[in-house]
């Protein structure tokens, strides 16, 4: 009995490490990008069209990862397709280290990317079908530490460019090396572990098509979309409102940045327990009508409130993951399918609402007109008020969102 005892707790500390170390390496391949961008334009000679073109090739191997990963966890298992997407990162390092030319890395680029955006979804399904107890805390506190290792990343990654062993500089391409062969270390975890989920008969899955017609999906697709929006506009848009709107250094702006990244991070960490308690569809209306609030007060406050920007991080921080945590419980069965379906609409929407954030920043300096002093003001204004909308209408959806469940008797 102790014996058996044993093993499963030894299971779980492994499956524990597999996620916990998954979104660390997830974290560090996403954001170790920035120091590295410049080096690489200067070295392939990229104008700043190509470099855009490289750059959308996230966006690109994200949408394309989503559309198979949930295909393959039913034909090889999670464990499996965890397994190759660490493994294409850590090829992807090499393939990156000996590519002396733009069109070798670049593919290389697109390889790392197809990684991680099998790993999001991967470690998604992996997280839901692992967390059957406190999944809310669970689900905050693991992409707590993806943002933990977001916000490092870039510190570690201008580090390592810069040590030299036996002469040589590691430089960008070394340092792309170390940060993504450290995708062998969950590997050999995964490897030592087994995972649950692995055997759901056919019968006790939902066929897709009574499942895509199901409305709280499409709901939860909206809350999504609404909230992920939001979050990922703040790392584009806060450094350039804040620099333009009130003449901030970028130090400054960056500093505030780093803020909001800090009590995203922090939020996901501490507050995570509180959605169980709270409820998940219940959370999602609080903290992401909270990030709105605070988003609008921050822009009609003007400077003096800028503090506000940050603290909206705390609310929309709670989304992603209760999101996750919802869809675990209402889709034990059928995480994986549900997962990529919500989280490839998802993208589409957020790269939309990005376009829209712009768009709505010219159109409203047209409006008040160029030649007015204060038409660069109101169309930053409104274009990171459109941020704040976006998490508003996060609230309201998720708001519909409760009325339907609790109809239903269905409230999670």
């Amino acid at each position: 009995m102790e014996k058996s005892i044993g093993k499963v707790n030894k299971i779980y500390v492994m499956q524990l490490a597999t996620i916990f170390i998954g979104f660390i390496i997830f974290g560090f391949s996403e954001n170790i990008k920035g120091p590295a961008i410049p080096r690489i334009q200067f070295e392939f000679m990229l104008s700043e069209s190509q470099l855009g073109t490289l750059l959308s090739l996230n966006a690109l191997g994200y949408l394309i990862a989503c559309s198979f990963t949930a295909y393959l966890t039913k034909i090889w298992g999670i464990k499996w397709v965890t397994i190759t997407a660490f493994a294409s990162m850590a090829v992807s390092g090499i393939l990156i280290y000996f590519s002396n030319y733009y069109m070798m890395f670049s593919a290389s680029y697109f390889l790392m990317y197809i990684g991680n955006g099998m790993l999001e979804i991967g470690l998604a399904i992996l997280s839901a079908r692992i967390f059957v107890k406190n999944t809310g805390m669970m689900m905050n506190m693991t992409h707590g530490f993806y943002g933990l290792s977001s916000t490092i990343a870039p510190l570690i990654a201008t580090g390592l460019m810069k040590v030299t062993i036996a002469g040589h500089t590691l430089d960008w391409r070394g340092m792309y090396l170390v940060m993504l062969l450290l995708s062998v270390i969950p590997i050999v975890i995964a490897s030592c572990s087994t995972f649950p989920g692995e055997h759901i008969s056919h019968e006790d899955r939902i066929p897709i098509k009574v499942l895509l017609k199901d409305r709280v999906l499409w709901l939860i697709v909206l809350v999504l979309t609404f909230g992920v929006v939001s979050e990922l506009a703040v790392g584009g848009w806060l450094v350039n409102f804040l620099e333009k709107a009130y003449n901030w250094n970028s130090v400054n702006a960056s500093g505030m940045l780093s803020i909001f990244f800090l009590c995203f991070a922090l939020a996901r960490l501490l507050l995570g327990p509180l959605t169980d308690r709270i409820g998940f569809v219940l959370s999602l209306i609080i903290f992401s009508g909270f990030s709105a609030l605070c988003t609008f007060t921050a822009i009609v406050g003007g400077e003096s409130v800028s503090f506000l920007f940050a603290a909206s991080g705390i609310g929309i921080a709670l989304i992603y993951p209760t999101v996750m945590a919802f869809i675990a419980k209402r889709y034990p069965n059928d995480s994986d399918t549900a997962i990529t379906f919500t989280v490839t609409v998802m993208g589409l929407g957020s790269v939309i609402g990005n376009y829209l954030i712009g768009g709505v920043t010219e159109l409203v300096k047209h409006m008040v007109g160029e030649d007015s002093p204060t038409s660069l003001l109101r169309g930053l204004q409104a274009g990171y008020g459109f941020i704040g909308l976006c998490a508003a209408l996060c609230a309201i959806t998720g708001f519909i969102l409760y009325v339907y469940l609790y109809k239903r008797k269905e409230v999670i």
